[in-house]
């Protein structure tokens, strides 16, 4: 598969153009979820774990750190604009295509997926915060407000604050902004439970 990120691909074991899309965090790569598909044990999902656009340290970051965030965050939904349309002009489609970010990827899934021209069957932005969220409600395309949302934060959180993240959220519910936010006892990174909940999701949301 050509596309303009390095990544990695995992084909379903059976027949299938389910597609689940992974942005990673900063300093993190794709290889840091690797284990995501034998975890979630979809047996018809295909999984594209993109590699972000810049080096950080042993990694990679989609944007600068603040306050420097936004050149790195539109470059970065110009890229994702561009793999995304290739992927729908092939095999897959929108409909059955789900949209995960962790962190810093978690902030893609806002940024660049509220803005896409097209819906796809869930975005799930887990342990990230949304970079400007008024401009967003007035930016995105508006028939996703109404498109399927799972967000997801620890209380315990050491490096994206709870309530911070939460009070972005909260702009974003106030703009008819239609979110499912899940809180759960944990720090900057997806737990058991939790992991559990995203599966049962992205089924109910597949079917």
């Amino acid at each position: 598969m050509q596309l303009p990120l390095d990544h990695l691909f995992f084909e379903s074991k059976k027949p299938s153009n389910k597609l689940m899309i992974i942005l990673h965090g900063r300093g993190d790569s794709a290889e840091g979820f690797r284990f995501f598909p034998q975890e979630l044990g979809l047996d018809d999902m295909n999984y594209l774990l993109l590699n972000a656009p810049f080096e950080y340290f042993t990694g990679f970051s989609w944007y600068d750190l603040p306050p420097k965030q936004l050149a790195g965050i539109e470059y970065s939904q110009k890229v994702l604009t561009e793999i995304l349309d290739t992927l729908f002009e092939g095999k897959y489609e929108p409909s059955k295509t789900i949209l995960f970010g962790f962190s810093q990827g978690s902030l893609l899934t806002f940024e660049f997926g509220a803005r896409y021209k097209q819906r796809l069957a869930g975005y799930i932005a887990v342990s990230g915060y949304i970079y400007d969220a008024p401009k967003l409600l007035v930016e995105m395309n508006q028939d996703l407000k109404t498109a399927s949302w799972l967000c997801t934060h620890g209380y315990e959180d050491d490096v994206l604050p709870f309530n911070e993240s939460r009070a972005q959220v909260e702009v974003l519910l106030d703009g008819d902004f239609e979110i499912d936010f899940r809180a759960y006892h944990k720090t900057h990174t997806v737990d058991a439970t939790e992991f559990k909940e995203i599966k049962k999701w992205i089924v109910e949301k597949l079917k």
